[in-house]
């Protein structure tokens, strides 16, 4: 099965860390977080992976390759030139898995105990063009299902700021915040031939809402840990030693 893992991004919150490095190689628990995330994968029954870069990409590059690319298959989609945005990402690196049923989305700072192998399969026998993980917690920003958990829309509670299906009542929804984890059909791409190089994933994923085709994983029972920023270091140290995924 095949994975992208999503390095590309600048780390602002990160800093002073990513003065120097990418978000991807902040430590945690004496490994740099890709590691954890790539075996995790790994274990998972992920065997072949394409890891964007863009911030200290070099660095990302180095790092895999003296760890002898894991046993594994990995490749990377260069944005050192320009920085491509989620979605613009996953279209450039498009033709990794277009022989392939689907392909995993990961943030390359995100860790979870959420059971990926049972997320692909629950995408592949729905039949999903897209299939996110979320959850209920508390967010500024929230994407919004209906009772079937087709994603109908998005909102920023911060301004009131709202996007929403055409045919759809948006007082009936069910707010989830997203794991930043999703699974994307090779399907999709033809539906982002029309968009930019660079665009965000989520409001692809909002201008096709409306074929109920864009499907939650709703994962109440499961953890995540946004590595993101600085404040979430030590959470994410404590979220790994209680649950032995350090030892991976």
């Amino acid at each position: 099965m095949k994975a992208m893992i999503l390095a590309a991004g600048l780390g602002t919150r990160l800093k002073p860390f990513t003065n120097s490095s990418p978000k991807a190689l902040v430590p945690i628990l004496g490994k740099p977080v890709i590691e954890h995330v790539i075996l995790r994968l790994k274990q998972q029954g992920f065997n072949e992976i394409i890891i964007n870069i863009h911030h200290f990409g070099d660095q990302i590059i180095e790092f895999v390759k003296s760890k002898n690319y894991f046993d594994i298959r990995i490749e990377f989609s260069d944005e050192r030139d320009k920085l491509l945005d989620t979605g613009g990402a996953i279209k450039k690196a498009s033709w990794f898995f277009e022989k392939d049923e689907a392909m995993l989305i990961h943030n390359a700072d995100i860790l979870s105990d959420v059971d990926l192998l049972d997320l692909y399969n629950n995408h592949i026998q729905r039949k999903a063009l897209a299939t996110l993980v979320v959850n209920e917690r508390k967010t500024s920003r929230y994407l919004f299902f209906d009772q079937h958990n087709n994603l109908r829309g998005w909102i920023n509670e911060k301004d009131g700021e709202t996007i929403s299906s055409s045919d759809y009542d948006t007082a009936a929804h069910r707010k989830l915040a997203f794991f930043g984890i999703h699974i994307i059909s090779k399907d999709a791409i033809s539906y982002m031939k029309s968009f930019s190089d660079k665009f965000s994933i989520i409001n692809f994923y909002l201008s096709v809402c409306d074929k109920n085709l864009i499907h939650a994983f709703i994962a109440n029972d499961n953890n995540m840990v946004d590595v993101g920023k600085l404040e979430s270091l030590a959470a994410a140290e404590e979220f790994l030693k209680l649950r032995g995924l350090n030892t991976l």
